[in-house]
């Protein structure tokens, strides 16, 4: 009989097991039997644990492990219980310390916990004799700050001197390798509780569930689901009808947890109807661990297991998270819905807020127990925790980009789009005489900028300045105009517009440009797959250096520039109907440009239809 090996247990973040034996205890234990592997995307891709165990380089794999959402489905089907999540973690934790584990895609949910532990959305309301606090966590009070004021109130009836805590667990930081970062939030959080008598935390949040369980050493940890069952439940009344579950995959193995959702659903008269997926086996919603932000796709394929598995049937969860992330997919809503908004949640109406007005909701809720609540000790998280290092000035990349919009706005507003119209631009460069060449150029360079058409100006620069002159104008003004919005998308907040560039054809250009280079813009020049004024700001976000995003910009850029201003330099001798030589090439060129992206995507077509 084979017996079940126990993964190396890591409950302090001082005491952490070395990447390289959690490496080696994988590679002698792991059989690789492939259990784990059909139920997970993840490591379908990347391969049996053993396997990645065996291969791992830090220097060349350390964006790997980002991509595991941590939810230790793979443990649970395990014949042996192994635990490759604790290893994919160390990964994590050891490229953070390598100085490889800050991805711009992470900015958005660092920023979401940093405000969550800021002065301005923490609180720490304790009354006379509290030894027992609610942290409704971070999610909760920003998507429904009326439940979890509601939730509270009826707490408070059996538990008066109950306090209130709004902060962040820090599990992000956790789950993204800070560890240093992590010790010092959450052990500072931990500590002044302690201190003040706090001995029992009540948890909204399954994520917060498991970091207090892990670390909170002296401090006691239940959920509210747990808590409500204790007590007489909301008279809200009863409903029936049929609902399944999703467990949230934080709390996998708290089947206590499990219990309680489904005994409190049982009182308020619904029937369970569970899927292949629950409890023990249940799998991540899709935005464990961050993944979402790094492969969308591994995210999108649990999502739509879930689906799949819901069958249309509501469902419910106790995880804010889950029930955002889900809902989109399925109808999906979290059990406090229910118990405060019965009949609207069953109908799909549950009131739900979204971001901005999230935040808006946390500063309410805020003051709301700054106003209801007496405490004998109050206090806001202090300002000078967060030490690590700032990313740039922020002000400044604001600063820029608002100049961009003012400059758009100002544009329009001063209606230079007139100019578009070629016998208005004629006549405007005419107007300057010698000087017209650098006007043209100058007004050419700025239009990527502003998000304007090039077009009009390459076609006018044959009509003014001939087939040669006409060339050299436009394709320095187009150049330069490339150029500028690069270093704008460069300079003026590379992460930060990375971020709103997240879509999978951006991630795929950034990861071509990785790869090729200078080929990357070479072809995209040639062949227009993305919209050319978003594209040179996009290509200030790539590692491509600047003289080879010129060079590369200007040779390839070249071709299309040359067929229509010889088509357009003989246009107005076309129209008096006397048809040039350099017509007729210009027309022939301006198909041919016209025709790659037509012969490529055919070409590509083709290429996977046989693949």
């Amino acid at each position: 009989m084979k017996t079940k090996q126990t993964c190396p247990v890591i409950a302090d973040p001082d005491n952490v097991s070395p990447l390289s034996e959690h490496l080696v205890w994988m590679v002698e234990k792991c059989t690789a039997c492939g259990i784990c592997q059909k139920e997970c995307a993840f490591l379908r891709k990347y391969g049996q644990p053993k396997e990645i165990a065996q291969s791992y380089d830090p220097n060349l794999d350390s964006g790997m492990a980002f991509e595991c959402s941590l939810c230790k489905l793979c443990t649970e089907v395990c014949p042996f219980k192994l635990d490759p999540a604790a290893m994919f973690l160390e990964m994590r934790r050891d490229a953070v310390r390598q100085g490889k584990g800050d991805f711009p895609q992470h900015r958005a949910i660092r920023n979401y916990e940093k405000q969550g532990f800021s002065s301005l959305f923490s609180y720490y309301g304790l009354p006379h004799g509290c030894d027992t606090v609610f942290f409704p966590g971070c999610g909760l009070p920003g998507t429904r700050p009326d439940k979890v004021i509601k939730l509270f109130t009826h707490l408070q009836k059996s538990i008066p001197a109950l306090g209130i805590v709004l902060d962040c667990c820090t599990k992000p930081s956790h789950d993204l390798g800070d560890q240093i970062f992590f010790k010092t939030m959450f052990f500072e959080l931990k500590n002044y509780l302690l201190e003040k008598g706090v001995t029992k935390i009540i948890v909204a949040c399954p994520n917060c569930y498991k970091v207090f369980r892990q670390y909170g050493g002296e401090l006691t940890v239940t959920t509210a689901y747990e808590a409500l069952l204790q007590t007489d439940l909301p008279a809200t009344g009863l409903i029936s009808g049929t609902v399944t579950v999703h467990d949230p995959c934080a709390i996998r193995f708290e089947e206590s947890i499990h219990d309680a959702a489904r005994d409190l659903l049982s009182r308020k008269g619904l029937q369970v109807e569970e899927m292949k997926h629950h409890r023990r086996q249940t799998i991540c919603c899709g935005e464990g661990g961050s993944v979402g932000f790094l492969a969308p796709e591994l995210s999108q394929e649990w999502s739509g297991i879930r689906k799949i598995e819901a069958d249309g049937r509501t469902t419910l969860t106790y995880c804010s998270g889950c029930a955002n992330y889900l809902n989109p997919v399925t109808p999906t809503f979290h059990l406090l819905d229910l118990f405060f908004e019965p009949e609207a949640t069953i109908t799909g109406k549950a009131k739900v807020s979204r971001s901005p007005f999230t935040y808006l909701n946390r500063l309410k809720l805020k003051r709301y127990f700054r106003k209801h609540l007496d405490p004998a000790i109050s206090r806001e998280r202090p300002k000078n925790l967060d030490t690590r290092p700032s990313k740039g000035s922020l002000l400044k990349r604001i600063a820029i980009i608002i100049l961009l919009i003012g400059a758009i706005i100002g544009a329009r507003a001063a209606n230079l789009e007139q100019y578009l119209d070629q016998d208005k631009l004629r006549q405007l460069i005419q107007g300057y005489g010698a000087l017209g060449p650098l006007v043209f150029m100058g007004l050419y360079a700025i239009t990527p900028c502003l998000f304007l058409p090039g077009l009009p100006f390459t076609i006018a620069a044959g009509i003014l300045f001939g087939p040669f002159w006409g060339v050299v104008y436009a394709i320095c003004g187009a150049t330069m105009g490339a150029t500028l919005a690069f270093l704008l998308g460069r300079y003026a907040g590379r992460d930060w517009v990375k971020q709103k560039l997240s879509g999978p054809r951006w991630k795929q250009l950034d990861q071509e440009v990785e790869k090729h280079g200078w080929k990357v813009v070479a072809f995209t020049r040639l062949i227009p797959l993305f919209p050319y004024n978003l594209l040179n700001f996009a290509f200030g976000l790539t590692g491509v250096k600047l003289l080879h995003y010129i060079v590369a910009s200007f040779i390839f850029m070249l071709p299309a520039c040359i067929a229509y201003i010889l088509l357009s330099s003989s246009l107005l001798e076309a129209l008096k109907g006397r048809i040039s030589p350099a017509f007729i090439v210009g027309l022939l060129a301006v198909i041919m440009v016209s025709s790659i992206p037509f012969f490529y995507n055919r070409y590509k077509k083709k290429k996977d239809n046989k693949s």
